[in-house]
């Protein structure tokens, strides 16, 4: 029986069969008050950042409205902002070559794909940027989706069952996260980047289980640091795993050329069984895509629901711009030369300043630590005064403790820029109390 069709029975022994999974608790009675979302946790603490940037000589840096384009720097409310809350790694979003390409696919197809690919949805763009992807990253096949969360979602919740064991690193995105939920897997967290801590797992579990997965990020979104490959490829193939990587962060990035994670430690990209990445942070589109052997994204194209199946396909000028920005990476080999020499001299000029970076540097995403999630929103609004976006990263997002300033940094960003950035940042520290407790 295939998974979809097994998610079926499982489904109708639910909703049509005698025996109900889930059962409401007898001491719990229905009350207006549980369907008011105003008493959901997640609710209190928007109510809480309301008030905080509520009050005087506040600014409020949450879905501040922008107009022209992403760069170094960016227009918002007629205002020129230095920011480092985007994902434009490469500059190719504002690219001549990558707009055209994005309008002439319009001219070609229209705006929108019409259908899911297998029913009517299928176009050249789509075979063509596959194609692009493949031959960049060293894939054997590849796959294009509407969006990067989603195809951790559904590739995880697919592949992994009941019977299954999926075992990741704990800083793992969310997305990787809840499609462990969703395939009802046995899962299990490990230390991060502690891959010793994981053999260990390894040992004590993996024969439980029918299938395995280990799932990590190539470079991690909240700390900038990068997976061990070598070492999780070695344990995939000791413990028969599967092993999956999220390079959204690290393909355009990180190696020399900017391939990604594969590049950076010489390790054959068909050894890891599949990459997902996404169109939205190197190559000024938006999307996602999943690599691996022909016979393994065979089956994630045609029953996988979420990437294919059961989703309308990629619109066209997004494929049509990601496509010419890949293109463009692998021909001007200085966009990712300077984006890492940005990374390098960003998290310098930062320690020199005291300030504590992790063990950031290796790829784009360099964060401050603070520890304090109200220092952390006090100093958002302080940079914003003073022209600089850079968001926040609090709890639930991160252990209270470990709040921080997240920065991006692209290719586009100058030397000027992170002088006045760090110099700023650290003269309003030096006038600031703890706001523990706000």
């Amino acid at each position: 029986m295939s998974a979809n069709a097994d998610l079926l029975a499982s489904f109708k022994l639910e909703f049509l069969g005698k025996n109900k999974i889930n059962t409401a608790a007898e001491d719990v009675n229905a009350s207006v008050g549980f369907m008011d979302v105003t008493n959901n946790a997640d609710y209190k603490i928007i109510e809480k950042i309301d008030d905080i940037y509520g009050r005087k000589g506040m600014n409020n840096p949450y879905f501040m409205s922008r107009s022209g384009h992403l760069s170094n720097k960016v227009i918002c409310q007629e205002r020129a902002f230095i920011c480092y809350s985007g994902y434009n790694y490469l500059g190719l979003a504002n690219d001549e070559r990558v707009i055209n390409a994005a309008k002439n696919s319009l001219d070609q197809y229209g705006t929108h794909a019409g259908a899911a690919r297998m029913v009517g949805g299928e176009m050249e763009i789509h075979t063509e940027l596959e194609k692009t992807l493949c031959d960049a990253f060293g894939f054997e096949s590849c796959v294009t989706t509407v969006g990067g969360y989603m195809t951790n979602v559904a590739t995880i919740g697919y592949l992994m069952g009941k019977h299954d064991l999926i075992i990741m690193d704990e800083y793992m995105h969310n997305s990787g996260v809840m499609g462990a939920v969703m395939a009802d897997s046995r899962r299990i967290i490990f230390p991060h980047n502690d891959v010793d801590a994981l053999e260990i797992l390894l040992n004590e579990n993996r024969g439980n289980y029918q299938k395995a997965m280990i799932v990590v990020e190539g470079a991690y979104s909240m700390d900038g640091d990068l997976a061990d490959l070598p070492r999780l490829v070695e344990l995939k193939n000791k413990h028969n795993c599967w092993l999956m990587v999220d390079e959204a962060h690290s393909l355009g990035v990180v190696g020399k050329s900017g391939r990604g994670l594969c590049e950076h430690w010489a390790v054959d990209a068909e050894q890891v069984d599949i990459v997902m990445g996404t169109l939205s942070k190197s190559f000024a589109s938006c999307g996602g895509f999943l690599g691996g052997s022909e016979k393994m994204i065979r089956l994630l194209r045609f029953f996988a629901p979420g990437i294919l199946l059961y989703s309308t396909a990629l619109p066209p000028a997004s494929a049509a711009a990601a496509n010419e920005a890949v293109k463009i990476m692998l021909e001007e080999s200085w966009r990712v030369e300077s984006l890492q020499n940005n990374v390098r001299q960003f998290s310098q000029l930062a320690r020199e300043r005291g300030f504590d970076t992790g063990e950031s540097g290796a790829s784009a995403v360099v964060p401050v630590m603070l520890g304090d999630s109200m220092l952390a929103l006090h100093l958002m609004s302080d940079l914003q005064q003073i022209g600089i976006i850079a968001h926040a990263v609090m709890y639930p997002v991160v252990p209270e403790n470990e709040a921080r300033l997240r920065f991006f940094i692209t290719s586009e960003h100058t030397q000027k820029d992170f002088i006045y950035t760090l110099d700023s940042l650290k003269r309003i520290l030096a006038n600031t109390t703890s706001f523990s407790g706000v």
